[in-house]
């Protein structure tokens, strides 16, 4: 990533010697909490402490939907910050809103001359317009894996961590054959089950290119393979398998993992760093999402969050904001993000640096990377870009209300996914009559 580093560095200097004067400050709300908030409210204070000029504010919100959540209703009262951290569900609600600076502009009007063309594809994608231009700059970015026992696998006689599902159900077995009542710890989710797995596989999530060529998309998800491999787990489940394990049920999947109870469990690769964390009694490696034998293998998208510059704020505010992205853009906090966290770094030269260093050859970051080998294991397609789509909070939470009434029993797989798609297109429907008129840039 290239900045006006030598016009950067005479700012802060300058800085420094009016160390009296006021800073100029600007909120930031972000949506991470736990260990992962920590490390974002760490790269506020480094911020803050290494010039003189801004302070950034920053203001934690319990969670990505209450973020923007709390985002739109301050909007509305006149009091939002001038940065906020949104998650891909949000991303299409807020091009469409226009209440945002988009920060290729913003970059550009404050004097930072950043290189868009070096953040990663499946990274770029989910974030800009169809001509390239950044509406919000990528920051905490991942994409799923599963994490197995290795003393488990060992145990079972599996000797490599299987790359399809197939062999995923062929290791089921085994663990339960040797003695271990648990092979996956399962908690639904809309983003591994089926945007992650869709892209994965190639087959749509809904129609119009996932929604990126028009606002009058419908769901198509209760169509494609998606249903087989949700029929496949709930399958799993009852044949003891797999165990549904919720914070809702009593206790997370990852916990069931950490506590060495069952031998797999699927997460973001930004989990990465906790489980080390957590788990200390026993060996365990990551491996990409399998696919399904006969389908050839496309590339994961990124998840996690981008941050976006709003709308109304004073001249100053947005010098500060700038500032402060431009920071984040530096090599030196990418590294201390990617190092704290078990998120990927967004741009080629970061992920280079890091392999120069011999980064992901040392613990506790050995092959963490094969997040970014999921993520780039193709160039993105028109199925494999990501997903736009306006309301999609609320389709996640159809999606998942239905299958935990198929996991429960009350009805089957097939006729949950079709209810989630049907009140999922009421959503769509609803969207683009809001919007009528307007396509997404």
């Amino acid at each position: 990533m290239k900045l006006k580093l030598a016009t950067t560095a005479m700012a802060l200097c300058a800085a420094a010697g009016a160390a009296s004067a006021e800073k100029v400050k600007f909120e930031y709300w972000y949506g991470l909490t736990g260990d992962l908030g920590a490390v974002v409210a760490e790269t506020c204070n480094r911020f803050n402490a290494a010039q003189d000029m801004y302070e950034a504010v920053c203001v934690g919100q319990d969670g990505y939907e209450k973020a923007v959540q709390n985002t739109i209703a301050a909007f509305r009262a006149g009091k939002h910050p001038t940065l906020v951290q949104s998650f891909d569900a949000g991303t299409a609600d807020l091009m469409l809103s226009g209440e945002f600076y988009p920060v290729k502009k913003l970059m550009e009007d404050a004097g930072y001359d950043i290189d868009w063309a070096n953040y990663f594809p499946g990274i770029a994608n989910y974030y800009s317009a169809t001509n390239g231009d950044f509406f919000s700059m990528p920051f905490n970015s991942s994409t799923p894996v599963y994490y197995y026992n290795k003393d488990h696998f060992d145990k079972a006689g599996i000797a490599e961590a299987p790359l399809t599902w197939e062999g995923m159900e062929v290791a089921f077995k085994a663990l339960n054959a040797s003695g271990q009542t648990c092979g996956l710890a399962y908690a639904p989710s809309t983003w591994i089950d089926l945007e992650q797995f869709s892209m994965a596989h190639n087959v749509p999530v809904a129609s119009n290119n996932n929604g990126y060529d028009g606002l009058d998309s419908e769901l198509l998800f209760n169509t494609t393979l998606h249903v087989t491999h949700m029929e496949n787990l709930q399958r799993w489940m009852n044949e003891g398998h797999a165990m549904l394990r919720t914070p809702a049920a009593g206790k997370s999947a990852r916990d069931s993992f950490v506590e060495g109870e069952c031998s797999v469990f699927f997460s973001s690769i930004a989990d990465h760093a906790t489980v080390h964390k957590l788990t200390p009694a026993f060996a365990w490696d990551v491996q990409m999402i399998p696919t399904y034998e006969g389908s050839d293998r496309h590339n994961t998208v990124v998840g996690g969050a981008s941050l976006w510059v709003l709308s109304g704020k004073a001249d100053e505010e947005y010098k500060a904001a700038a500032a402060y992205l431009a920071f984040l853009a530096t090599p030196e906090s990418e590294e201390f993000f990617v190092s704290n966290t078990g998120y990927i770094p967004v741009t080629k030269t970061g992920y280079d640096a890091l392999l120069a260093k011999g980064f992901y050859a040392n613990q506790p970051y050995v092959n963490r990377d094969i997040a970014l080998t999921s993520l780039t294991f193709t160039e993105p397609g028109p199925l494999t870009r990501g997903i736009r789509l306006g309301s999609f909070i609320q389709i996640r939470a159809e999606w998942l209300a239905e299958v935990e009434a198929a996991i429960a029993g009350q009805k089957t797989m097939q006729q949950a996914l079709d209810t989630a798609v049907q009140r999922g297109n009421d959503q769509l429907k609803r969207f683009a009559q809001t919007y009528a008129g307007k396509s997404f840039p």
